[in-house]
C-alpha cells in the first residue's frame, strides 16, 4: 500500500477532522458556508483560464517566499 503524502501541517487526524466536517454537514450549513466565504473582506475568488494556473501558483509561491 502506498503511504499518504500531506501538505506541510497536515496529518491524517486533520483530513479525517474535515472530511467528517463536509461528511456531516447539512444542505443549508453547506450553503451557509459557501456564502459566507464570498462575503470575507481579506480574500477573493477569480476565475481563470486553467491552462494559466500553473503560472498563477508560481506566482502566488514567489510571493508566499518572499
Amino acid at each position: 500500500m502506498k503511504q499518504a503524502r500531506f501538505p506541510p501541517g497536515w496529518d491524517e487526524e486533520r483530513v479525517r477532522r474535515i472530511l467528517e466536517h463536509y461528511e456531516n454537514q447539512t444542505d443549508e450549513e453547506a450553503v451557509a458556508e459557501d456564502e459566507a466565504a464570498y462575503e470575507t473582506t481579506t480574500h477573493t475568488v477569480v476565475e481563470i483560464p486553467v491552462e494559466l494556473l500553473p503560472a498563477v501558483r508560481e506566482l502566488l509561491a514567489s510571493r508566499k517566499r518572499a
